[in-house]
């Protein structure tokens, strides 16, 4: 408007106008003299406006009329040049708006004329539309004119015209419905008063509307009229009209100026009225029509569909459903199905074509979908318009697929091209490929069963461009390139879904966004007074989603089925890479959307999808089948036309990228990979790349394909689980091309990130992940049972990289991760699946522990414990393999995090000693290297409580049998642990102290008892007594190397360590420590095989005292008691303490006792050794160095108050002194040890009858005798014999008669004990020598002992000064009477010289038969008795020597001691020479003389009492055994000898003299009278027989003779007698011995004479001299007699005599000529002068 009101411009229009005029004037100067006249009154008009008017043009704008008026005229004269100049004039004027109303109804009017004279066409058309766009003063009648006559000239002869025209039509529509905006605009701000509208019947009261409005109104109005050939109520004199011209119209107005429809009630009540109906009548012919029915079977004939019209329609129903759908609900559900019929099969392609392009331009309108959705598909009785419409486009797809294109002449010719092989010589004939410069280029392209469909690019993505709806110029339908359908569909399925994803996911984001802000806003005011309100408004958002929520969900509900049949088909048919490449990028954003949306069933659909997708055609897998089932079963009906799900084609020509094995049990032949296949794959790693968080349980179906492409591409697991490609030898069939082994990479890197991004994921999809893998390796693993095929362990390996990525996380997913490795993967039988699991949880632990958590697993104890449970578990396989990895873990956490352990210590532990020995050595192995990594390098660090789960780990490996070296090896850890034990004994204790206070705690408030080991007892102590136990168990260990070391430690560790423990904690050391092993090991040797062992493993010798298990275990016995022994010996002060040392003292006596009687030599000598240990301990009251005791001891000493009664031997003691006296005896600075001799004393008679009951057993002859018989050796004999001395120290005050008995017993029955002959060299001495054995020492020794302790002060000494002298005895009787007993004993032994004792029924050789035969000593198993004779004579010296002190004591002679002694050598001296040593009797005879020197003066001392009576017999006989012994001299005997064998004679003989004689009265008569006969025999009757000649004179015993003579002639003449009797037995004596002589004398001189020269016999010749000799003796015996004792008879008896001598003189033999001289000459002293008168008695 400025440019046209500015001065300049009024100036020149001013100017203009003139010039115009004044043209017009001149050109009708002579034709129009009007028109001339008119143009100069114009021209005066024009200046006088001009003059008078400042405001110009509004005054010509008043004056329009009269100023136009020229011009028109100028029209009027139809003259060509004046018209145009007045048309191009009054354009002038009309564009400067100086046209008033009238003026330009004027013009309009004339316009008409020119119009209907067909004058200046165009240049009216350019006059009527700068008329009506300049300004709006044309309006109601003179606008529809003007339109009218627009429409006239549209439909003239002239094609230039024609289009002018519509083009001017178009235009005007537009500046009318133009006018109305800015009519709405102008009068926008003035708000109206709703006016009601009637039920509008009149069609012309549209009185509410403005006058732009009122005019558009009916402009439209009759715009329907015409289009449906009805006449128009406005644009009246129209005289033709086109159908498409109208529709065109219609379509423009509608699209470009919705908004008055909207807005102005009228207008859309006229959309409704009239617009719907009418397209849907025109649309009727579309309908009906069906392509191929004849037309003669129908009875009317159906109008053909005419391609202008139903485009165009279809044009209109297009933008009546973008600009009025929610005005037009109802209206467009019809429209959208009739859409959707036109794409059935039996409509014309081009139909069918315009229908798809309509479709596709609302499938890029995702809002307007949603709007369908909500107004039909959820609303309860409404068609499922957005359902019909997506499945429509599926059913179309598959339709090209499968109907052959009748509808287009190309196809006709093209149906045999899908099945035309590609490589054709002539490009030509295949439509797939396009000849380019000698090269062949394929055309994307889609087959399916031999129909190939090219696909063109038909618009750009998101824009519906369409060809064929813009095809306005044609009139006859257009032939449909082939594919181009197919295209469109494949575009809008693509765009669709673009679509509804982008807008969902958008509001999605919304809601996510908004909501978050809502609940911030709700957090961080929680105090606000305002909470009501933020509440509602949360709850209207809630409200909103949830709308939009079930929207979201209708949609995809509505749309996935009939998207995923129509994506399937077309990913399945599709040959082009990018057009896979949108397939899949559809299917993935779909499946993302229904898993955001949370709708489980199209996800999985859609998964399942590509997952088919990437495996080979039909390809076996289970998971996915069991979905598509669910969904073949479905088939959607739309309108009566069932949509099938498509099963994939097999025969797809893709290029083959791979060749592999499937993953099945039995694998039949290999699979094909094309380069489709890993397309998909991809897609399908994308989708879970991106998507994971929703796809929930989908996550198996994405898995198992994963897994079974991973197989088929040879890809297996590396370190950390990420797959790798494999080696070229997995397989035979696995090939791969060059194309897919550079993707290889990529895909198993894909892979990885894949699971690297779980660690995104929310837990709850993490878990899904988690138990996706679970149940795939569970297949997996069913898969691989029974067979030993390679498993699949690409879900062993993925949990493993999932869980390594997510350890921020780790607790959440730890128990179901590490629960199915353990429970399943790891107990597989498959060795390689099973090496994976127990891979994959070692390698999680280790990197649990390694992680750098927060809060740090220092301060979160539950997650270690938590992270190394799986590590124990694992003990629960047996697999080896399985073991050694957990084994291995256990090493490596220990090298790396063995500082930081801290609680999981008694898991790892646990670890170490669940090996089981029969789990394989190299296991054994490898645990214990763990183990001794910890005892070297950890036991500092770790918490003291695990120092006893140490002890016991350690133990258990000494108890493996597996490998020696081993158990010992742990016990020297044991150890060591007991060394570590020691020196940090003050840290251990106080933490123990400390732990256990916790527990105490813990226990008293559940109510509970505190449970662990030896629980009163400190837990310091525990852990020692823990240690004890342990190496207690091992010492009863089969293997003897093992119990020895252990043994030792375990007696090693006592001693050395044992002061650190409680007092009280002895007791149980003792009780259940030692006692307990002492009964194993008695009960395991007792029970031992006694099968020799042939050689101890490879080619060790095992020596002979080893080779048997029960001479092993007899070392182990032998080792323990010992052992026990010595604590009881150096720990006795400590253990008299405790309360219950008798008993415990009787436990080891008897431990001690069964050994000794173990029919073992070694265990039994040792046993005894162990008693001797046991006997040395002095009483410890008065001991002053100690070693230092632990403090614990230093307590007050409890105050024992009243009597205590000791119950050994059966009598009571009061207690004397006080415990206060006691107590003041000790040394202040020592801890007074409490004991008490009372009990001291019953301890040490428990020991005596132990000692006893051994005695007894062991030297009790056997009952029967065969090989098997067990005789105790004599260094067993000798010990126990040894320990008597030093046990009687402590007992001899109460030592009874009875006890000496049970002693006599077993001293007899020790020494009766004969040797084994193997063993008889090293015992008995030399046969020459007389040496005791040690036994036989040790016997004597106890005796002395016992006799040393006996009073042997003489009989002098009174009863009662004995009992002062010595207050500890009870009495001296008791002692003394003890004495023969003691004799007994000895002589008991005595009587062995000549009398070895038998031992039971054994037979033994004695030394006496082997003395000459050496051999026999080697004789096997035979038994030897000891040589006796050196033990009878010592134990003969210490009888004598005893006696000798003891003669006169009271019991010695009650006893008759003496007669007992005389009656023992009796034996010996009457076998004389018959004895088994010739010292024997020597000695007896020697004894004899001693003891009867001191015992004859006793026994006359109690003469009268009777005492002695019976002794003198038992003399009498003895004196005459010996004297005149029945055995004869060995022939061998020198004469010496036999000389000095006389003496002893002699000396008995002195004796008999000295001794007896002389106090015969204090004598029995008869023993007198038998000692008198005997010398009588000996004075005659001595010679010996057996003599050479030679000898005689020697062996005559002269001597001995000589002396009887004279002792018997001193007996006789010398002594008084005392009666009658006794002078006549010895007279009578000496008569018979004279008569004797005298008769051999006779004899002999008779013999002599008669023999003439022949000598006498040897023997007579004998006697004689012996008579000769006797009678010299006896004259010398008188004389020295007293002449007064003999008898004058006697006297007369011997001068008688001397004629016989006298007689003898004769005799030959020398010998006796010079017997008869020494018998002649004494009788010189008869030769006296006769006396006178000699008075003899009786002569």
């Amino acid at each position: 408007m400025a440019g046209t009101s500015s001065p300049e411009a009024v100036k020149k229009l001013l100017e203009n106008m003139q010039g115009d005029l004044r043209a017009l004037s001149l050109e009708c100067r002579k034709k129009f003299p009007p028109v001339k006249e008119a143009a100069e009154s114009g021209i005066i008009k024009v200046k006088t406006i001009a003059a008078r008017n400042t405001d110009v043009l509004s005054a010509l704008k008043e004056n329009s009329s009269e100023v136009v008026q020229p011009f028109l005229m100028g029209c009027g004269t139809k003259e060509p040049k004046i018209t145009q100049l007045c048309l191009a004039a009054i354009q002038r004027l009309m564009s400067h708006e100086v046209v008033s109303e009238v003026a330009a109804g004027n013009v309009i009017n004339m316009l008409w004329q020119l119009m209907e004279n067909s004058l200046e066409e165009l240049k009216l058309l350019q006059t009527v539309l700068v008329l009506l766009t300049t300004n709006t003063v044309v309006h109601d009648e003179a606008l529809s004119k003007a339109i009218v006559l627009c429409f006239r000239l549209h439909f003239t002869k002239d094609n230039i015209t024609n289009n002018t025209a519509a083009a001017t039509v178009r235009q005007v529509v537009t500046v009318v419905f133009e006018r109305v905006v800015a009519e709405d605009e102008h009068y926008k701000d003035i708000i109206e008063q709703p006016i009601g509208i009637q039920g509008n019947s009149n069609r012309r009261s549209v009185s509410t509307l403005k006058p732009c409005a009122k005019d558009a109104y009916m402009l439209f109005q009759d715009l329907c009229q015409l289009v449906n050939a009805d006449a128009p109520y406005w644009l009246v004199g129209m005289t033709e009209m086109t159908r498409t011209f109208g529709l065109e119209l219609l379509e423009s107005v509608l699209n470009d100026f919705p908004q008055v429809f909207l807005q102005h009630q009228e207008f859309s009540f006229l959309l409704k009225e009239r617009v719907c109906p009418l397209v849907i009548k025109l649309f009727s012919p579309n309908i009906k029509f069906r392509q191929g029915s004849s037309t003669s079977s129908s009875p009317a004939p159906v109008e053909k569909p005419y391609f202008p019209i139903c485009m165009r329609l279809l044009r209109v129903v297009s933008v009546l459903i973008k600009q009025f759908y929610s005005l037009l609900v109802t209206e467009c559900e019809i429209f959208l199905s009739l859409l959707v019929k036109f794409l059935d099969a039996d409509k014309p392609q081009w139909l069918r074509a315009v229908a798809v392009e309509s479709i596709h331009r609302l499938c890029v309108q995702p809002q307007l979908l949603r709007s369908f959705c909500q107004s039909y598909d959820m609303k309860q009785h409404s068609t499922k318009v957005f359902r019909d419409i997506v499945n429509a486009l599926g059913s179309f797809i598959q339709s090209l697929f499968l109907v052959p294109n009748t509808g287009n002449a190309s196809a006709a010719t093209n149906q045999t091209g899908g099945s035309v092989p590609g490589g054709t010589a002539s490009a030509q004939t295949n439509p797939g490929m396009l000849g380019m410069g000698g090269s062949v280029t394929v055309l994307p392209a889609f087959e399916y069963r031999g129909t190939w469909i090219p696909i063109l690019s038909v618009s750009t993505q998101g824009s519906a461009k369409a060809t064929y709806l813009e095809m306005l110029d044609k009139v006859e339908p257009p032939t449909i390139p082939e594919g181009y359908a197919m295209s469109v569909a494949f575009h809008s399925l693509l765009d669709l879904v673009r679509g509804i994803t982008n807008m969902i996911e958008e509001e999605l984001g919304q809601v996510e966004t908004e909501s978050q802000v809502t609940t911030a806003d709700t957090q961080s005011s929680p105090t606000q007074s305002s909470d009501m309100q933020d509440f509602n408004s949360a709850s209207d958002q809630t409200d909103k989603e949830t709308v939009s929520r079930a929207v979201w969900e209708e949609m995809v509900n509505a749309c996935w089925c009939g998207l995923l049949a129509a994506l399937s088909l077309l990913l399945d048919a599709s040959t082009d890479e990018a057009a896979t490449e949108n397939i899949l990028k559809a299917e993935l954003t779909m499946a993302a959307l229904c898993g955001k949306l949370g709708l489980v069933t199209s996800r999985d659909a859609f998964i399942t999808a590509i997952c088919k997708g990437s495996l080979p055609p039909h390809y076996a897998l289970t998971v996915l089948n069991t979905t598509t089932a669910a969904l073949s079963g479905k088939s959607y009906s739309i309108q009566g036309q069932n949509v099938q799900m498509i099963s994939p084609s097999s025969e797809s020509h893709q290029q083959v990228v791979a060749v592999g094995q499937p993953l099945a049990l039995q694998p039949q032949g290999t699979v094909m990979l094309t380069s489709k296949n890993i397309q998909c794959m991809r897609t399908l790693l994308s989708l879970a790349h991106c998507h994971g968080a929703v796809l929930g349980t989908s996550w198996q179906l994405v898995l198992a394909t994963l897994q079974h492409l991973v197989w088929i591409l040879g890809l297996k697991p590396g370190v950390g689980g990420a797959l790798k490609p494999g080696r070229a030898v997995e397989g035979p069939s696995t090939v791969l091309t060059t194309a897919v082994m550079t993707d290889l990479p990529v895909i198993s890197n894909i892979l990885s990130r894949l699971f690297e991004s779980s660690q995104y994921l929310d837990d709850v999809s993490l878990h899904h992940l988690i138990n996706a893998l679970c149940s795939l390796s569970l297949e997996a693993m069913d898969m691989a049972y029974g067979n030993n095929k390679e498993p699949s362990l690409f879900a062993v390996a993925k949990l493993l990289e999932t869980g390594l990525v997510n350890m921020h996380r780790i607790e959440i997913l730890w128990r179901p991760l590490t629960g199915h490795l353990l429970e399943k993967v790891c107990q597989h039988p498959n060795s390689r699946m099973r090496e994976w699991g127990a891979e994959a949880l070692t390698s999680l632990i280790k990197a649990g522990l390694t992680f750098n958590h927060d809060p740090s697993l220092s301060q979160n104890q539950r997650l270690q414990l938590l992270l190394l449970n799986p590590l124990k578990e694992l003990s629960n396989i047996n697999h080896p393999d399985i073991r050694l990895k957990q084994l291995e873990c256990v090493l490596q956490i220990l090298q790396s995090q063995g500082d930081s352990l801290g609680p999981g210590w008694p898991l790892v532990l646990g670890v170490m000693g669940a090996i089981r020995s029969d789990q394989g050595e190299s296991l054994i192995r490898t645990a214990f290297q763990c183990l001794q990594l910890v005892v070297t390098d950890f036991l500092p660090t770790m918490p003291c409580t695990c120092l006893q789960i140490v002890v016991d780990v350690a133990g258990s490996f000494g108890l493996h049998n597996q490998e020696l070296n081993i158990s010992l090896t742990s016990i020297g850890l044991l150890w060591n642990i007991s060394d570590y034990f020691f020196q940090r004994g003050e840290i251990i204790e106080k933490d123990l102290n400390k732990e256990e206070a916790l527990l105490q705690k813990q226990a008293e408030e559940k109510g509970i008892a505190l449970n662990r080991p030896f629980h009163p007892a400190p837990p310091f102590d525990c852990l020692w007594l823990c240690l004890y136990a342990k190496l207690g168990e091992l010492c009863v260990d089969p293997r003897p190397a093992v119990r020895k070391s252990a043994g030792q430690t375990l007696f090693s560790t006592i001693g050395a360590h044992g002061t650190l423990l409680q007092h009280s904690t002895w007791h149980t050391v003792i009780w259940k420590v030692l006692f307990h092993l002492l009964d194993r090991v008695r009960e395991s040797s007792t029970t031992a095989d006694k099968e020799k062992i042939e050689s101890g493993g490879g080619n060790i010798l095992i020596h002979h005292s080893r080779d048997t298990a029960e001479k092993q275990w007899a070392e182990t016995w032998v080792l323990t008691l010992a052992g026990v022994a010595r604590i009881f010996n150096t720990r006795r002060y400590l253990l008299q303490s405790l309360g219950d040392f008798s008993q415990a003292w009787d436990v080891l006596l008897d431990h001690i006792q069964s050994a000794a009687l173990s029919k073992n030599n070694e265990v039994s000598l040792a046993a005894l050794k162990s008693f001797q240990e046991i006997l040395q301990i002095v009483s410890p009251v008065r001991e002053t160095e100690k070693p230092d005791t632990p403090p614990a001891i230093n307590m007050p000493v409890p105050v024992l108050i009243g009597t205590v009664t000791a119950t050994g031997l059966g009598r009571s003691f009061m207690r004397t002194d006080s415990i206060g006296e006691r107590i003041g005896r000790y040394n202040v600075a020592e801890p007074p040890v409490i004991t008490d001799e009372i009990e001291d004393l019953n301890l040490w008679w428990a020991a005596w009858n132990s000692w006893f009951r051994i005695g007894s057993e062991s030297t009790k002859p056997p009952v029967s005798c065969d090989k098997m018989t067990f005789i105790p050796s004599q260094p067993f004999l000798t010990a126990l014999i040894q320990i008597f001395p030093a046990l009687y120290q402590h007992i001899k005050t109460g030592f009874s008669m009875d006890d000496l008995q049970k002693l006599g017993v077993i001293l007899h029955g020790a020494v009766s004990v004969p040797i084994s002959s193997d063993a008889s060299p090293f015992i008995l001495p030399s046969y020459t020598e007389a040496v005791l054995t040690s036994l036989q020492e040790a016997v004597l020794t106890a005796l002395d002992v016992l006799q040393k302790n006996t009073p042997s002060e003489c009989c002098c000494h009174s009863s009662t000064d004995w009992n002062a002298s010595n207050a500890i005895c009870v009495g001296s009787e008791s002692m003394q009477i003890m004495y023969p007993a003691i004799f007994d004993q000895l002589l008991a032994f005595v009587e062995f010289s000549c009398k070895p004792p038998q031992y039971g029924q054994l037979e033994t050789k004695h030394i006496a038969n082997a003395k000459y035969n050496q051999i026999q000593l080697f004789a096997p198993a035979e038994w030897v008795a000891l040589n006796y004779v050196p033990f009878a004579e010592r134990s003969l010296e210490v009888v004598v020597d005893l006696y000798q002190k003891t003669a006169c004591h009271k019991a010695v002679v009650n006893e008759r001691v003496l007669q007992n002694i005389i009656k023992t050598l009796r034996m010996p001296l009457s076998l004389k020479y018959a004895c088994p040593s010739e010292s024997t009797w020597k000695l007896a005879v020697s004894s004899l003389l001693k003891v009867l020197s001191i015992g004859l003066p006793v026994a006359r001392q109690h003469a009268s009492s009777g005492k002695f009576d019976s002794m003198w017999p038992e003399l009498a006989s003895t004196f005459e055994n010996f004297l005149f012994t029945k055995s004869s001299p060995p022939d061998n005997l020198s004469i010496q000898e036999f000389q000095r064998n006389e003496s002893i004679d002699v000396e008995v003989v002195q004796l008999i003299s000295t001794e007896i004689l002389p106090y015969a009265n204090f004598i029995p008569k008869e023993f007198v009278g038998q000692i008198m006969t005997m010398l009588n025999k000996g004075s005659i009757h001595s010679q010996s027989s057996s003599f050479t000649e030679a000898e005689i004179d020697i062996r005559m015993r002269e001597e001995f003779s000589k002396m009887c003579f004279e002792t018997l002639l001193q007996f006789s003449f010398s002594n008084k007698v005392t009666t009658p009797q006794e002078g006549y037995i010895s007279r009578m004596a000496l008569s018979v011995l004279l008569k004797r002589s005298q008769d051999v004398l006779y004899r002999y001189i008779e013999d002599e004479r008669l023999s003439g020269k022949c000598p006498l016999p040897r023997q007579q010749v004998t006697e004689i001299i012996f008579v000769l000799k006797a009678v010299s003796t006896l004259i010398d015996s008188l004389k020295k007699t007293q002449p007064e004792n003999v008898d004058a008879n006697t006297w007369a008896q011997v001068i008688a005599l001397y004629p016989t001598l006298v007689e003898c003189i004769t005799c030959s033999s020398s010998e006796v000529c010079s017997a008869l001289k020494e018998a002649l000459v004494p009788f010189k002293d008869f030769m006296h002068p006769p006396a006178s008168k000699v008075q003899n008695g009786e002569s």
